[in-house]
């Protein structure tokens, strides 16, 4: 028989539930919770009947029978129980962002690669069967080179400087909460790494990053432009052009269809997946990277996007208190 996968949740927020909710594997299974809070852990488990509860990171880590650490935590606080993670020789799937920065993102690849586990970050869109779609059409329909890919991604939320949105102390600001998904979808499709030739940010009153615009090119003459804010709703869309047409993706970070624009200005839904199931698919290729069965791909990209990210602070000259 297939071996049978317990995951164990680090950080019983709001996405936790999610995660929960829709996991749906049949070789895997949520074994147990942790969060600071003893009794947190154990309402947490009673909820949804999950074996374990625990309220000390060292002590779940301990369990032998923990085979994946699913951390959700806020991302400043990733590494925290990422590092440990691997270090006690558990595979992790982390929450976006994954770290803070490139040089953390860079400690934790290393550890992985020298305890020979799997670390990934729970960026849907690279999962989602839409995708593989879309780079297949692309193929078999002779689209030409890749051109040019926009992503844009507004939330308004409400000015209140001690919401974690805006927060430095909790490494608030649109970019590593927003902004890693446009950016992961810019990645999805350019063919090599890009680096940033523009970027400007406004701050909030709290000095986080507001909003702000990033402008990317590669080796292969591919640009792409992201566009970010908390202050004003936008659509979650992202368009993708090539030489014989283009796609439009909306609501991008769990896509199930496409709009394909021919260059006579014909158009064609494309479809693949569902967005119910999009927790699901991350899930399962998680363990299927576990498995050997896929290649860890997803991490080439995590880590470019987090270089971009990175790239895009310093570039702001912006750091957070705690840095």
């Amino acid at each position: 028989m297939p071996k049978k996968y317990r995951w164990a949740i680090v950080g019983l927020g709001n996405i936790a539930h999610s995660f929960v909710k829709y996991f749906d594997q049949p070789d895997g299974e949520i074994y147990a919770v942790c969060s600071r809070s003893q009794a947190k852990a154990d309402a947490f488990a009673n909820d949804h009947q999950i074996p374990k509860a625990y309220g000390d990171l060292s002590a779940l880590l301990a369990d032998p029978l923990v085979d994946i650490v699913y951390v959700a935590t806020p991302h400043n606080y990733h590494l925290d129980t990422i590092l440990p993670a691997l270090k006690a020789g558990k595979h992790v799937f982390s929450e976006k962002a994954i770290t803070m920065t490139s040089d953390q993102l860079n400690q934790a690849k290393a550890l992985a690669t020298a305890n020979q586990l799997v670390l990934a970050e729970a960026m849907t869109l690279y999962h989602m069967p839409l995708y593989q779609k879309l780079h297949a059409f692309a193929n078999d329909h002779q689209l030409g080179a890749l051109k040019m890919v926009q992503a844009s991604f507004g939330s308004f939320k409400e000015p209140d400087p001690t919401n974690r949105f805006f927060n430095p102390d909790l490494a608030g600001g649109a970019l590593l909460d927003i902004g890693v998904y446009a950016l992961a979808f810019v990645r999805e499709f350019l063919t090599a790494k890009p680096y940033i030739t523009g970027t400007t940010m406004h701050r909030f009153s709290t000095g986080v990053d507001e909003a702000e615009t990033i402008s990317l090119r590669n080796a292969h003459d591919e640009l792409a432009n992201v566009a970010l804010t908390f202050r004003a709703k936008m659509p979650k869309q992202g368009i993708v052009a090539y030489e014989n047409g283009y796609f439009t993706i909306d609501t991008y970070p769990r896509a199930d269809h496409a709009l394909f624009t021919d260059n006579q200005g014909q158009t064609q839904v494309i479809q693949a997946g569902a967005s119910t199931n999009a927790m699901n698919y991350e899930i399962a290729d998680m363990q299927r990277m576990i498995a050997g069965d896929l290649a860890n791909t997803s991490l080439v990209k995590t880590t470019d996007v987090m270089d971009i990210m990175t790239a895009a602070r310093q570039q702001w000259d912006y750091r957070y208190p705690f840095e």
